[in-house]
C-alpha cells in the first residue's frame, strides 16, 4: 500500500478520534483532516510533526485546569471548521506553495513553523495565563483589565506562549534546521502572538473582525515576520 494512503488514513482516524473525544465538531474534524493532508503533501513529515505538536499543546493546555476555567466561564468548547482553518489555514497555504515549487525562493519550512508557533503560543498563553496569571493588563495601555477580555495579557501567559513557540522551533531543529531558524521561529511566533492581542484590543473589540479572523491574521503575521527575519540575517 502506498505510503501516502497510510498517512491519509492515519490523519482521518486522528480527526475522527478528536471528534469522538469532544475536541472537534464533525465539520471541524473534516477541516482538520483536510488541513493535515494538505500539509503532508506540501511539507511531508516535518509539517505533520509541527501540526501534531500544535494540536497536542492546544489539547493539553485547554484540558489543564478545565474545572477552574469552567468556574470562571473560560472553558473552551469544541473547535469548529472555521476555528481549525483560522489556526491551520496559513500552514496549509504555505504547504500548497511548497507543492507548486515555483516563484521566489522563500524559507517555506521556517514560515510554516512560525505560523503554527504563533497559533500554539496564542492558545497556550490564553489557557495557561487564565490559570496562572497574576496581573492582567491591556496590551496597549498597560492598564489593569479583566482576564478574558480581547487584548488582555499577563506576564505568565506571555512566557508560556514563548515556550510554546520554542517547542515548535525545536521540531524544526530536530528535522535538521539550524539554530538561526530555531531563533527566527521562536521570535516570529511570539510576534504573531503579540499581534493577536493587539488586534484583539483594537479591531476585535470594536467588532470590525471576529476571533477567527484575528487567529488567521496572527499566523500570517508570524509567517511574514519569519520571512523578514530570514531575509535580514
Amino acid at each position: 500500500m502506498p505510503e501516502f494512503i497510510l498517512v491519509i488514513a492515519a490523519l482521518c482516524a486522528g480527526a475522527f478520534a478528536a471528534c469522538r473525544l469532544g475536541k472537534l465538531t464533525r465539520a471541524g474534524a473534516v477541516a482538520a483532516g483536510l488541513t493535515g493532508i494538505i500539509v503532508f503533501f506540501g511539507s511531508g513529515y516535518f509539517g505533520l510533526a509541527v501540526l501534531f505538536a500544535f494540536f497536542a499543546m492546544g489539547v493539553l493546555a485547554t484540558a489543564h485546569g478545565k474545572f477552574r476555567k469552567a468556574a470562571h466561564g473560560g472553558a473552551q468548547q469544541r473547535r469548529n471548521a472555521g476555528q481549525v482553518f483560522a489556526n491551520g489555514g496559513m500552514a496549509a497555504l504555505i504547504s500548497l506553495l511548497m507543492t507548486v515549487g515555483e516563484g521566489p525562493v522563500l524559507p517555506y519550512p521556517i514560515m510554516l513553523a512560525a505560523a503554527l508557533a504563533s497559533a500554539s503560543a496564542d492558545t497556550v498563553s490564553s489557557e495557561l495565563g487564565t490559570l496562572y496569571g497574576r496581573r492582567f493588563m491591556n496590551i496597549l495601555t498597560f492598564r489593569r483589565e479583566a482576564n478574558g477580555l480581547d487584548g488582555v495579557v499577563s506576564f505568565e501567559g506571555t512566557l508560556a506562549g514563548i515556550a510554546a513557540s520554542a517547542v515548535i522551533a525545536s521540531i524544526y531543529f530536530a528535522f535538521g534546521g539550524g539554530g538561526t531558524g530555531w531563533l527566527i521561529i521562536t521570535v516570529a511566533g511570539t510576534i504573531g502572538n503579540l499581534a493577536d492581542s493587539v488586534l484583539g484590543a483594537t479591531l476585535e473589540r470594536k467588532g470590525v473582525i471576529g476571533n477567527d479572523a484575528v487567529n488567521f491574521m496572527n499566523t500570517a503575521i508570524a509567517a511574514l515576520a519569519a520571512w523578514g527575519l530570514w531575509a535580514a540575517v
